[in-house]
């Protein structure tokens, strides 16, 4: 477990105070100028040396990121944009930073955005997210009142200005692109890429978009230095992350976390156990819904980082734990999840327009089990046809879950419908037979 030494998020719980002298109490806004004296290459190789992997869900190496701004200030502004959006299902870390740790955010912003040379800083946040971002904005207004903020921000000689811009509750924005164009006061829809925003972004200008999580543990990283923060977990996985599980455990919660910690010990010592005891587990989605499900029988031993997860055909995504246990129907659970994406989908695409809708339906059909044999298949060729062939991520986020349900619980969806048993031949890959080739094998 993480020693209370090295966590990074002391508030995750509000019982601290969020505003600004409670938070330079635990070590916000101290020597932040000093910091930033130390100069653009020091700070973006200090980020280089933790290891720090974006917190979003894609696990971009944050410094690299941020080498990727032009070096030279030309007559194009830079901009950095913190997304939180956090529309993922099973994900609300985002929320409580911003309401219960905005100074970690806002001297985060300072720094990264005089690493990238951006005077102006967005942070999107879903509007659903409102009284949460009401919180946010007396934080801001507080940086501005104390100068840590705004015309030589902290005494630095940088000046940054900070807004807060709501979205209207699609998931799409949460990825970059969609963001910047809803941000833009268009209709939220991904960009082709290229070009990256790192060199034509908002406003066709050289923009760098980071979690807020990422952003929020940057403080913290420069004042203990990058080799404390790539000690903990493992290489290319460091460092503390926050992880959000709920379902069917007694305790829902956030926690903070080292990486590579196993799962079960999250779920049993931080969530109170699964609801009916660890034998009642039956499936947990390790990082929001839109990452392939995990069987209990590969719990027992997983750890949660970028690569352990990625080596059992799932992600950390952005590590929303949902607990699945044997109480629950997991092909109506995978339906509901179908739905949402098909709802969510901006429709830019006509693979994932037209297939998020025929998941969903093929799935609903299993459930009920009114599905015909040949439906598995075409459900599998469904998902295959929209993962890789569509401009954004989306794609891939609503066909894993059915991937994960296909290459996991396949047996109950052939139960549930009354299909041909699967058998093996010679230690092949299981296939269908006819009932007729059964009965004549038995004769």
């Amino acid at each position: 477990m993480l020693n209370d030494k090295d966590r990074i998020f002391q508030n995750l719980y509000n019982d601290k105070g969020s505003d600004v002298e409670s938070s330079k109490n635990r070590g916000d806004w101290v020597d932040t100028a000093e910091i930033i004296k130390k100069g653009r290459e020091w700070i973006i190789e200090e980020v280089k040396s933790s290891e720090l992997r974006g917190r979003g869900g894609a696990g971009f190496p944050t410094g690299l990121k941020w080498s990727f701004a032009p070096k030279e200030l030309g007559s194009r502004p830079h901009y950095l944009v913190i997304n939180g959006d956090e529309s993922e299902p099973g994900t609300c870390k985002d929320r409580d930073i911003l309401r219960f740790e905005p100074h970690k955010l806002i001297e985060g912003c300072l720094i990264a955005s005089y690493a990238v040379q951006a005077h102006v800083c967005y942070i999107y946040i879903r509007g659903e997210y409102f009284i949460d971002g009401q919180k946010l904005q007396k934080a801001i207004d507080e940086a501005y009142e104390k100068k840590l903020i705004g015309k030589n921000a902290s005494g630095t000689g940088w000046d940054l200005d900070i807004y807060i811009h709501y979205g209207a509750g699609a998931y799409i924005c949460g990825e970059e692109t969609a963001l910047l164009e809803s941000i833009e006061g268009k209709k939220g829809q991904p960009r082709l890429k290229p070009p990256f925003p790192a060199l034509i972004g908002l406003y066709g200008c050289p923009t760098i978009i980071n979690n807020v999580e990422t952003i929020a543990v940057v403080p913290t990283i420069l004042r203990k230095g990058g080799k404390w923060f790539a000690s903990l977990g493992k290489a290319k996985n460091t460092g503390t992350k926050i992880f959000c599980i709920s379902g069917n455990v007694n305790k829902p919660c956030n926690v903070e976390e080292e990486m590579s910690i196993s799962l079960k010990e999250l779920i049993e010592v931080h969530a109170g156990g699964v609801i009916g005891g660890w034998d009642n587990l039956q499936a947990v989605i390790p990082g929001g819904s839109s990452m392939p499900i995990i069987p209990k029988k590969t719990c027992e031993t997983l750890t949660m980082d970028f690569d352990s997860l990625v080596a059992e055909k799932s992600g950390l995504g952005t590590a929303g734990i949902v607990v699945i246990n044997n109480d629950q129907d997991i092909i109506k659970c995978m339906a509901r999840i179908a739905r949402f994406y098909k709802h969510e989908s901006c429709g830019q695409c006509t693979p994932c327009r037209e297939g998020s809708g025929w998941m969903w339906r093929m799935l609903e059909r299993m459930a009920k089990g009114e599905a015909s044999k040949d439906e598995v298949e075409m459900l599998g060729d469904v998902t295959n046809q929209i993962a890789g062939h569509t401009i954004c991520a989306f794609g891939e986020g609503s066909s894993w879950p059915v991937q994960g349900l296909l290459r996991h619980f396949r047996k109950e969806i052939e139960e549930r419908n009354n299909f041909e048993p699967t058998i093996k031949k010679n230690n092949e890959v299981p296939y269908l037979v006819d009932q007729h080739l059964l009965d004549k094998k038995n004769a």
